[in-house]
């Protein structure tokens, strides 16, 4: 299912592992060179990385994906495009200045300057973040703040755009995230899918406002059948948000709701496993075998919920196969470790049997290839600062359908 405009652009995902032809991502800008020590922390980075390093590597991994016949789009750009629209810009400025820190006079003073801004220089402030040194406002507020102080945060987390927005068959979840240093991400994501030429006419399941659900916990494990990470970013409550909404408009008939024990680098679903073939997962030996789905179905009226299941025989019935075959990351417990701390289970397919992931998951991808899986090696060693890797910084706008 996907949708299709008069000018004939398509979007819309069904799996994880079709073929991609249309991909969303963010190249590393002035936000990421907004992280100081101070800073990185309340950011949700572990270290700070080297910017100039970073976008080499974002370059070589945007090109892996036309290499395969991707289009690829920025976040970045379409952002700017979107700001041309007056609703857009007003709707922007404001989410951009509600923060109660800054009082009326500030705050005045902020909707004023950025409403002069052409729409690309909006797009920058709103994303790379505005300092009090930036700014000539007078008042209480800036004389009392350090010259250093962000009056709007810089978002360096727009890098993961899987996690601000998913597609699901032909229609767009914006969701909701958890973190408060990421909360104003997605109201740039859902300014792009309401004002973007491109996605006019789209169809939108969810949205920002909504219980909290992040794109990195939502797998599309393939027609119909949708799992979903519960722990420290999705809540059981936006599942069944989710769940609710995408059975009204007939986009699923199961969603797996998995939750996720939670250790340093396990905070989303797609960290412990991410599909590479119809039948094939990438998972992490030392959850796999905890791992347990409930399976949550709709007669039409009511929500059913079943009985706890391993995770791959609750995805392998609602696939209606046999089994899903299951390749670890890494050869023992202590490698598995260290791979997935590197974002080994973070792969991002680009059709079945054909994976994109970083260079250093050495045996990982080993593995990968030893079970007939293709790996498109890249360099990660700046990018994964953040915690995420290639499944991490891509958004399928578009997948054709898998074929085993």
């Amino acid at each position: 299912m996907t949708g299709t405009r008069q000018d004939g652009a398509t979007y819309g995902v069904d799996s994880e592992v079709g073929p991609l032809r249309t991909v969303m991502l963010h190249r590393p800008g002035n936000e990421l060179r907004r992280l100081t020590p101070r800073n990185n922390d309340k950011l949700l980075f572990d270290g700070i990385p080297w910017v100039g390093r970073a976008q080499d590597e974002h370059d070589a991994f945007a090109q892996a994906l036309r290499d395969r016949d991707v289009e690829v789009l920025y976040l970045g750009e379409l952002l700017a495009e979107a700001l041309h629209h007056p609703a857009a810009r007003a709707q922007a400025v404001a989410g951009a200045t509600e923060d109660l820190r800054l009082g009326d006079t500030l705050r005045e003073y902020l909707r004023s300057s950025l409403g002069d801004l052409d729409p690309g220089a909006l797009a920058e402030a709103l994303m790379a973040g505005v300092r009090n040194d930036e700014v000539r406002a007078g008042g209480l507020v800036t004389s009392l703040l350090a010259h250093e102080d962000f009056l709007i945060d810089p978002l360096p987390n727009l890098l993961f755009t899987r996690d601000s927005s998913v597609w699901i068959r032909d229609s767009v979840a914006v969701t909701s995230l958890a973190m408060p240093a990421r909360a104003r991400e997605t109201q740039l994501t859902e300014l792009i899918y309401a004002f973007h030429p491109r996605f006019a006419g789209a169809d939108k399941v969810y949205d920002h406002q909504l219980e909290h659900v992040e794109g990195g916990d939502v797998l599309a494990l393939g027609p119909g059948v949708l799992a979903v990470g519960v722990g420290e970013r999705t809540t059981p409550a936006g599942v069944e948000r989710l769940a609710r909404r995408v059975f009204a408009k007939g986009l699923a008939h199961t969603v797996l709701a998995v939750p996720i024990a939670q250790q340093r680098a396990t905070m989303h679903l797609d960290t412990v496993c991410t599909m590479v073939d119809t039948d094939a997962v990438l998972m992490y030996p030392n959850m796999a075998e905890e791992m347990r789905a409930l399976a949550v179905t709709t007669d039409g009226e009511q929500l059913h919920v079943a009985e706890p299941e391993p995770f791959l025989v609750a995805a392998a019935k609602a696939l209606g196969i046999d089994t899903l075959r299951r390749i670890d990351t890494g050869l023992d417990p202590v490698t598995a470790e260290r791979e997935q701390w590197d974002d080994g289970n973070n792969t991002l397919a680009v059709a079945p049997r054909v994976c994109i992931a970083y260079e250093r998951t050495v045996e990982t991808n080993a593995r990968l290839e030893e079970s007939g899986i293709e790996v498109l090696r890249i360099s990660g060693s700046e990018l994964g600062s953040g915690r995420g890797g290639p499944r991490c910084m891509s958004c399928p706008i578009l997948r054709a359908p898998a074929t085993a």
